[in-house]
């Protein structure tokens, strides 16, 4: 009958939804080159967009104000990597020390083994060269998706200020594209996204700076080499959830235990550091990445192993914010909101059945 609703079986819907997820992940894989770079220009032309709006007045022309806008960032991002490079060339120096000392390491590691297992060294190198031979692809992957993304870094400034000069044309057209009656929801669902996002990433700087302060103090005061290099390397693992967390306490106890004798200093920066993540979980995070969407640890990090899958390392840092503009937009349409509730940080203390079994109990009694 004309005006009923035609019902399709739930196999059916099923197959659907599986064939247009598979057919989306092939698409963004295929296009990680434009895909990656637009990205992380769009999260910084948001995290830029407060300056821009100061700078974009009358007798500015739009051009001067994006061009200032974009120098100011690139200046901050310079200076970051200024310092990063820095460090990395004191490391680079001794570099031939810390070699040789690996070799004593490993000679002695190698020795131990034929002593507690009776394992011969043959058979260690042996078993050493199929492990690398096994993970050589996988190497090969990951270079080559970070030199991929080390190619492309020159389109982000570019995309950038694309972005910002036609800011309104594309607000036009997202309003455009709904009716008129959807215009305050879509304000709406815009304003939380660049809020949160900006809040997001001003808040993981912040955070960035001052776990990389801590880092650099305990390895200074642990007279752990490089600590500056290290700690600066920790606070940028630290936004990984948990993954990057075990990544950052591993790398200065590998460089106190190439560059140090005993196991005092490793200890000690084992403690430093989780002493460093509490604080950073409990007072720095709260405080200063205090972003109106919340999510929750379970989809954080698969949401992390996700973006690796897809996009490598860059898909590591893209997929928190990813998920952050889902869950604004599943908060704000009825048919999404129970995924939005997954992907938050709200636990309920009873789930749903327990609710209605304990209602349709209470009906029976009562009858």
């Amino acid at each position: 009958m004309p005006g009923t609703e035609k019902k399709y079986p739930f196999y059916l819907k099923v197959t659907v939804i599986l064939f247009g997820l598979v057919l989306m992940v092939y698409i963004m894989n295929a296009l990680s080159g434009i895909i990656i770079p637009l990205a992380f220009a769009s999260l910084s032309a948001i995290l830029l967009n407060p300056i821009f709006n100061f700078l974009c007045r009358p007798r500015i022309p739009r051009a001067v104000s994006v061009l200032l806008t974009l120098l100011i960032g690139v200046i901050f991002f310079a200076g970051i990597a200024y310092l990063f490079y820095s460090q990395l060339a004191q490391f680079g120096q001794t570099f031939p020390v810390l070699k040789t000392r690996i070799n004593d390491l490993i000679t002695q590691l190698e020795a131990w083994i034929n002593t507690r297992f009776g394992v011969t060294t043959d058979k260690q190198v042996a078993f050493i060269k199929k492990a690398l031979d096994s993970s050589q692809s996988k190497i090969g992957s990951t270079l080559d998706t970070f030199l991929g993304t080390l190619s492309t870094i020159l389109l982000i400034p570019t995309y950038i200020f694309m972005l910002l000069y036609y800011k309104t044309l594309i607000l036009n057209f997202i309003y455009e594209v709904f009716a008129e009656e959807h215009y305050q929801r879509v304000g709406e669902i815009l304003s939380q996204t660049k809020t949160a996002i900006q809040s997001y990433m001003i808040g993981l700087v912040v955070e960035m700076v001052i776990v990389a302060i801590l880092n650099s103090i305990a390895l200074l005061l642990l007279g752990v080499k490089y600590a500056i290099l290290i700690g600066f390397i920790g606070a940028i693992l630290n936004m990984l959830p948990i993954v990057g967390g075990i990544i950052a306490i591993l790398l200065p106890v590998l460089i106190a235990t190439v560059t140090k004798d005993g196991f005092s200093t490793q200890i000690g920066v084992i403690i430093a550091y989780l002493v460093i993540q509490f604080i950073d979980n409990n007072i720095i995070f709260p405080r200063f990445v205090s972003i109106k969407v919340q999510i929750n640890a379970l989809i954080s990090l698969i949401a992390v192993f996700l973006g690796n899958a897809l996009w490598g390392i860059p898909g590591m840092f893209l997929s928190l914010p990813v998920v952050a503009v889902v869950k604004i937009i599943c908060d704000r349409i009825d048919d999404l909101k129970p995924w939005g509730k997954l992907l938050g940080d709200s636990v309920p203390t009873r789930h749903i059945g327990q609710l209605w079994g304990r209602q349709r109990k209470k009906a029976v009694l009562e009858s």
